[in-house]
């Protein structure tokens, strides 16, 4: 059934697309503060570079993936206001657990269960905000909504360093972080509406019950072009968060910082860099040209490619000046991509998809940033280290490797485009992309 007019874009939906970049922000900064903290939980629990990859990335995402796609498929069908509100209280509940454990497996138990609160941030988020904008708007407002990303990392990585100063305690940091989450929760219920299910489609929220699991993968395997995108996300949460999960290990043992000192110094190239980057490319996806997805996936492929050169700089150099001046070229990317591949992503999804599309691609980003780059990485330098006689030299051969992946990446944007006027098509769409209705 099609709609006969257009509903009205109220001013409330900039409202929404703030708080749930606030949400995304506390969701960044709860696992940003793990990364911080890495050296001195490795040093107290006496754990390899390996060891800590698994304690830290690989329990998380296990749980994440897990919990995450029956999440997203009730997501699908029941109000997702609620579920972001719960997901929220959970994980900040479960980091400030974090903050009060003794040992290994205390720990271990609480990154679980932030691993399954945090299972229910993305999918609703960003499907309560595809029903807020139409087809032609969702890479501005998804970009401005990826703000969290430079918000959380800058929480993370500075706030949660100088705290870590302050107390003298790698603990304060996730109790710190973690508390106000359990706050901001309740405003979510008390402030957010749940959106009407496919209001800028062509379909109307009752006209189709929600895709299974099944369906849903059967869907994005025919949908060639969002499957390119899919692993385009993946690769690059492979190449830029697996280099982000080691940074600040890496600045600490290569060059000598103490926690605080490289947290603020790799805080404020995350919130700046990420920041100024994520804004320009809104204010580049507001432009009317910039409403062709394949001059979005130009854009992506460009910038990912042109960055990984000087990805590979910053463990090539033995310099702290010229690694943090490629960081600060390299960050950018990063941050940006996020917002529009996932527009590009939920635009060849139909509505009753979205939520356990999103899932799908979580899946394959958390797999690569958070199991494979950490134990991957982690497990290269722990070999090396024999060898090298140094954990901080087989640590920069290890990140040597990954930061080429950021290639492969920029392979996926370039190879999507192919296919995405007949996608277009099998939606329902007019049978070129030009021109999402605005």
């Amino acid at each position: 059934m099609t709609t006969e007019t257009r509903p009205t874009l109220s001013p409330a939906r900039w409202y929404v697309v703030t708080i749930l970049a606030l949400v995304y922000a506390l969701n960044i900064a709860d696992r940003y503060v793990v990364s911080t903290v890495l050296e001195p939980i490795r040093k107290e629990f006496g754990l390899s570079d390996t060891g800590v990859g698994w304690l830290t990335g690989v329990s998380l995402a296990i749980f994440y993936i897990f919990a995450g796609l029956p999440i997203a498929r009730y997501a699908d069908r029941a109000n997702r206001r609620n579920i972001v509100a719960l997901a929220l209280i959970t994980w900040s509940g479960m980091t400030a657990l974090l903050g009060m454990t003794q040992n290994f497996w205390q720990f271990l138990l609480a990154r679980i269960g932030v691993g399954i609160g945090e299972a229910g941030c993305t999918p609703p988020s960003t499907s309560i905000i595809a029903d807020n904008f139409p087809r032609g708007r969702r890479a501005y407002a998804l970009t401005l909504w990826a703000l969290g990303l430079p918000l959380g990392a800058w929480l993370g990585s500075s706030v949660a360093g100088a705290i870590v100063d302050h107390f003298h305690s790698w603990r304060a940091a996730f109790i710190a972080l973690g508390v106000p989450g359990v706050v901001f929760g309740a405003i979510i219920l008390l402030t957010v509406r749940e959106p009407i299910r496919g209001r800028f489609e062509l379909v109307t929220e009752t006209s189709e019950p929600a895709a299974t699991f099944g369906e849903t993968c059967r869907f994005l395997w025919s949908q060639r072009s969002a499957w390119h995108i899919n692993a385009a996300g993946a690769v690059i949460c492979l190449w830029g968060w697996g280099m982000l999960f080691w940074m600040q290990t890496y600045f600490e043992r290569a060059y000598g910082l103490s926690t605080s000192d490289a947290g603020a110094r790799l805080g404020t190239i995350y919130f700046w860099a990420g920041t100024l980057a994520t804004v320009a490319t809104g204010a580049l996806l507001a432009l009317p040209q910039m409403q062709d997805a394949k001059r979005i996936a130009w854009f992506l492929a460009g910038i990912t490619i042109l960055s990984t050169i000087p990805s590979f700089v910053i463990f090539w150099t033995h310099s702290l000046r010229v690694a943090t001046i490629m960081l600060w070229l390299v960050i950018p990317c990063v941050y940006l991509y996020m917002g529009p591949t996932m527009a590009l992503l939920l635009n060849f999804l139909p509505p009753t998809m979205r939520a356990q599309g999103m899932a799908i691609s979580l899946l394959a980003a958390n797999v690569c940033n958070l199991i494979i780059a950490p134990t991957a990485v982690g497990w290269i330098s722990d070999t090396l280290a024999v060898r090298l006689g140094s954990n901080a030299e087989s640590l920069r051969y290890a990140l040597l490797a990954l930061s080429l992946t950021g290639f492969w990446a920029g392979y996926h944007y370039l190879t999507s485009v192919r296919t995405y006027d007949s996608d277009d098509v099998r939606l329902g769409f007019p049978g070129k992309t030009p021109a999402f209705e605005a």
